[in-house]
């Protein structure tokens, strides 16, 4: 609760459960797979997953944020800190 996170009010075993997972894995492997079945090593897998993570979290529109991009759309309630805070 301290974190903000809510648990899932739907019934166990229910599919709404897993649903935005599934979507976001169905998206990241259709946009950095392109149709090949596999990656050549494990270490193009890895910077394939984080560099296609970095974009959808901070450069692609999503469609529930009114086409903006998270930065944007978090940007819209939240003035960006120009400077860092002194230290005490």
């Amino acid at each position: 609760e301290r974190a903000g996170v809510r648990r899932s009010m739907s019934a166990v075993g229910s599919s709404a459960d897993n649903a935005a997972a599934e979507s976001w894995n169905a998206s990241m492997k259709r946009e950095t797979l392109k149709g090949a079945k596999a990656w050549p090593t494990a270490r193009h897998a890895r910077l394939a997953a984080f560099r296609w993570a970095s974009r959808y979290n901070t450069r692609r529109r999503h469609s529930r944020l009114g086409q903006r991009s998270p930065i944007i759309y978090e940007n819209t309630f939240f003035e960006p800190a120009t400077t860092l805070p002194q230290a005490a």
